[in-house]
């Protein structure tokens, strides 16, 4: 037997009283493993239990121990009837089952129960002895770390990065099998609990095992999804990079903020970077001066998309870094080369990375993605799951040929999703197309001289802005100019991408979040013709989504996207568009145009004044953007303008659209002024209405910015005063005529209100910045729209900042005081009525801060709001792949929890908004216990991947499932170092200088 796993049952505490004579409990502890079940005696009459078990023992498999999670229910004994359950602890084993991990998992764990929640606590310690097993027949993947963070992670370095692993395995649903219909709630929702835990050890085990056979160690970027199919089954699927990880030996003494490396990293010489990244580690080779770049224009045929044929392009000399002179080419050609075979070997290409080591990226194309609709059908056998396999194949070989047709040998930043209703299921996939450096791609045996004999590195800061497709050959019209930081190479007006912002780029200004929304109602319809008319909807929706995107883009001034997320939510009768990424201006690309409004109806004098008062609001708009994210990039220095214009590169035979005299305008043009206006065709009301909401997008308030990625661009000097904090909104659309017009509107407000209700919260943080903003839609049912979003907030230069926190401050509170049912907690929820005709119903909000920041060591009470008190350590949780102002030692594990809630008294618990507050409380304080039971004190790229809500109000029910994920770490704070030196992170290179403080 390769394992034995081994736990005991300590005491309990805070329990319910299930003996109403007594106002007692007659507690007992089942634990189950796979098969076997051992029992605890009765503790008689006491709410706070002593068992003081003896050690139970599991003899299993390695493979067992993978898959299983343990089971210990508590239960109260009676005599006469069926015991009752009190609740249940699933407790993951895997993380007992690496080399470096926990050697046992030791604390109080609330004990569960998903009809009355949290129902006191139960203290367990577990232990697992591992024998060798040399068996190469074996099925276990043990020895394999998984990382939610999409970089690598802190202390640890990449040796190589091998690619995509992707995995799913199916089952039916047990909440629709025939047997729920003689069970109770409690039995059917422990049921599907129990199974959905199963499923994803299985899947794991399935994932670590393909990283195995690529001689891999680990798995970055591990993204898990649940499909719940309904009566078609349940699919739990995960993607994730496949690499090889070295632990560190010599970490730095601290790492502030967002672990940027402080002096004393000096001595690892893969981070000797000009500009270290805050994100991540890369290869033990030395970097200074030493950014590689190469043609990724092809010499191969190109095997994408139908539009095109199979041309064999001539190489393009010079592209990846000016003249490439008589040896460079052929240097270039065996690095392009390797680079291809490198990847050819692999089927998908892709990554789930989004920040990577110094080096890695060498150019990006644009976001690629792919949709598309399926009927979903009864899964007969779960072990053949090659239906929903073979649809997402397909998927991910249209978004390799889009890559290919844009220059691109690989995808970053990737990711899948997928949104159902009811037979009805749409599979989204998107990523970034790029072309990276072969020396992470291979087993080292790769000569580094090649590299270094290349004769002239593209200039950081700008070198992954430059085109790697063929500029004659274009898959699509763009207006490309040379690159307005080194001159050399021609770059976009406009860049789109799903990563986070490259460490080393150069920005002008600070960032800022923008969303584009939509909604579009559909008929409701059955099967094949349901999935047409959500086929038929789709590609105009991406238009609009794109086109509002790059109108919010302009109007704030900038010039590129990044962490781009397109959501398409399907429903019974409407489909939802929500789109995020943060805006930022690249000093590598040319100045954004402005917006120019065209009208095409009749010549009308008052119609032509309307216009004009428009147009002169759209530049004031303009204009207070570009002064309140600071702006303003500096003009083209004398010695760039006096440079010489490299030569017009030698004509493709194939034809352009463009004629010659055109051509040779944008072959030359160096100017970085205003370039051609994006003209606004307005030719209707809906354009007319798309052009007000364009104006009616408020900023934040003074001393507030929003970011969906980790690191705010353009601003420094981070403190340690984090928050993280989830927000659930449900609105209740009433039987109303609805329009795509009224359906916007509501849309639009929902998410507005629900960012004013997050900056009135943390006002008292000014100023800050919400970073990594993860907004999700859902419609659940026919006229419910539901909002999550998860944030951390966190304080910057504090000091400099107090006179403009005050006044923004005040002006708040002045706010506040006139619209204070808004901002309450908890809207009140007033009785009126029912059939009065409104828009739609006030929304019903929960939002769930994290207990303000406390010195660690401090205990907080009340696990949930059933009043039950506790004394945990402080277990800080956040969404980003660090934490300010500390570093982190060590890697415990994956979290990844999957809860259901179900009541049948909605009304009493507080409606929507307390049912929901209570559950996410709930889910807090379980994350945080099985953190603090491996020895952990922070929760790290946390992420809550789903939350579906659904009600019936007229029988007083309401059902959630929640699956939350992120990464157990222990950190150490700043306070506990001796003294060590604070240099604030950077997520893109200030142009202008930007003073250092000591947080």
């Amino acid at each position: 037997m390769p394992g034995k796993l081994k736990v005991k049952i300590v005491a309990g505490r805070n329990l319910p009283v299930m003996d109403r004579a007594s106002d007692l409990t007659d507690a007992f502890v089942e634990v189950k493993f796979g098969n076997t079940t051992f029992k605890t005696d009765v503790y008689p009459k006491s709410l706070n239990p002593q068992w003081n078990s003896e050690w139970f023992k599991f003899e299993v498999d390695d493979e067992d121990l993978q898959d299983e999670p343990l089971q210990i229910t508590v239960l109260d004994h009676d005599t006469y009837s069926a015991n009752d359950a009190i609740g249940k602890v699933y407790i993951d084993i895997d993380p007992l089952l690496y080399s470096e991990a926990a050697t046992v998992i030791s604390g109080w764990f609330p004990i569960y129960d998903t009809i009355h929640g949290i129902r006191g606590e139960i203290n367990v310690v577990v232990k697992v002895d591992l024998f060798n097993d040399l068996n190469r027949f074996r099925q276990s993947s043990c020895g394999v770390k998984f990382f939610c963070t999409t970089s690598i992670p802190k202390c640890y370095k990449a040796v190589i990065i091998h690619g995509f692993v992707e995995e799913l395995v199916v089952n039916e649903d047990p909440e629709y099998q025939w047997i729920d219909r003689i069970r109770t709630p409690r039995a059917s929702n422990e049921a599907r609990q129990r199974l959905i835990s199963l499923m994803s050890g299985e899947l794991q085990r399935k994932i670590g095992l393909k990283v195995l056979e690529m001689r891999g160690n680990a798995v970055v970027g591990y993204l898990q999804c649940f499909d719940l199919e309904g009566e078609s089954g349940l699919v739990v699927r995960a993607i994730g990079t496949a690499c090889t990880l070295d632990k560190l030996s010599n970490t730095p003494a601290f790492l502030p903020a967002c672990n940027s490396p402080s002096k004393e990293m000096k001595e690892i010489p893969f981070n000797e970077d000009p500009n270290p990244n805050p994100h991540s580690s890369g290869p033990s080779t030395p970097l200074k001066n030493q950014i590689y770049s190469f043609s990724p224009s092809k010499s191969y045929s190109r095997q994408s998309s139908s539009s095109d044929t199979d041309l064999s392009l001539t190489p393009k000399t010079g592209m990846g870094s000016g003249s490439a002179g008589k040896e460079g080419g052929p240097l270039k050609a065996l690095l392009r080369q390797q680079t291809q075979s490198a990847l050819e070997q692999r089927e998908f290409p892709f990554f789930t990375l989004t920040a990577f080591p110094p080096g890695f990226l060498l150019h990006v194309g644009g976001v690629v993605s792919a949709r598309s609709v399926k009927l979903l059908d009864r899964i007969h056998n779960p072990d053949d799951p090659e239906t929903r396999d073979a649809w997402w194949a397909e998927i991910r070989q249209e978004i390799k040929s889009h890559a290919k047709a844009l220059g691109c040998h690989a995808v970053v930043g990737y990711s899948e999703s997928t949104s159902i209703c009811e037979e009805v299921c749409i599979l989204s996939a998107s990523g970034t197309a790029a072309v990276l450096n072969p020396r992470f791609l291979q087993d080292g045996t790769m000569e580094v001289c090649l590299e270094q004999r290349l004769e002239e590195a593209s200039p950081p800061g700008c070198g992954f802005c430059h085109i790697p497709y063929d500029e004659l050959n274009m898959p699509f019209p763009a207006h490309l100019t040379y690159c307005c930081n080194c001159r050399k190479q021609k770059v976009p007006d406009v860049l789109f991408t799903t990563i986070d912002l490259p460490v080393d780029a150069l920005v002008v200004g600070k960032g800022c979040l923008i969303q584009a929304r939509l909604c579009r109602l559909k008929k409701k319809a059955q099967a094949e013709a349901n999935a047409t008319s959500i086929s038929n909807l789709l590609p105009f929706m991406e238009y609009e989504v794109h086109t509002q995107l790059m109108n919010k883009l302009k109007l704030k001034g900038m010039n590129a996207l990044f962490g781009l997320r397109i959501q398409i939510t399907v429903g019974e009768t409407m489909l939802m568009g929500l789109a995020s990424a943060t805006g930022v201006y690249l000093a590598a690309l040319p100045t954004p145009g402005g917006i120019q409004i065209a009208g095409k109806t009749p010549n009308d004098a008052t119609y032509e004044q309307h216009i004009s008062h428009m147009q002169k609001k759209i530049n004031d708009t303009i204009a207070k953007n570009k002064e309140l994210y600071e702006i303003n990039p500096p003009e083209a220095s004398e010695e760039i303008i006096g440079s010489p214009i490299p030569e017009p590169r030698p004509r493709s035979r194939l034809l352009r659209s463009q004629s010659e005299s055109s051509d040779e305008i944008t072959e030359l043009d160096l100017s970085h002024g205003k370039k051609d206006a994006f003209v606004l065709e307005i030719d209707d009301t809906d354009a007319m209405e798309d052009v007000h909401s364009l104006l009616t997008d408020v900023p934040p308030p003074s001393g507030f910015y929003s970011c969906n990625t980790e690191i705010m661009p353009g601003i420094n000097n981070w403190t340690p005063d984090i928050q993280m904090f989830t927000s659930v909104r449900v609105s209740r659309l009433t039987n109303v005529t609805l329009t795509n017009q009224t359906l916007n509107k509501t849309f639009n407000d929902l998410c507005e209100n629900l960012l004013k209700s997050l900056y009135f919260k943390l006002r008292s943080m000014i100023p800050c910045c919400l970073c990594h903003v993860n907004f999700t839609v859902a419609l659940p049912e026919d006229e419910i729209i539901q909002v999550t979003v998860t944030a951390v907030a966190i304080t910057f230069d504090k000091h400099q900042a107090l006179q403009m926190a005050k006044t923004a401050t005040e002006k708040m509170l002045q706010r506040a005081s006139t619209d204070n049912e808004e901002q309450l907690q908890f809207p009140l929820e007033l009785s009126s009525d029912p059939h009065a005709s409104q828009p739609f119903s006030p929304p019903k909000a929960v939002s769930l801060d994290k207990p303000s920041p406390l010195t660690e060591g401090h205990s907080h009470n009340r696990f949930s709001p059933s009043g039950i008190n506790s004394t945990v350590p402080v277990v800080k949780m956040t969404p980003l792949s660090f934490i300010p102002g500390a570093k982190i030692t060590k890697y415990l594990g994956i979290i990844n929890m999957f809860f259901i809630r179900e009541t049948t008294s909605l009304r009493e618990e507080g409606g929507v908004s307390g049912f929901l507050h209570a559950f996410i409380a709930e889910v807090f304080a379980m994350v945080r216990a099985h953190v603090a039971a491996l020895g952990g004190n922070a929760v790290v790229s946390y992420i809550m991947k789903q939350c579906v809500f659904m009600e019936n109000p007229n029988k007083n029910q309401a059902q959630c499932l929640i699956n939350v994920s992120g990464d157990a770490v222990i950190f150490i704070r700043e306070s506990e170092l001796e003294g060590a030196p604070v240099q604030p992170p950077t997520a893109g290179s200030q142009t202008t200088n930007t003073k250092e403080s000591t947080t």
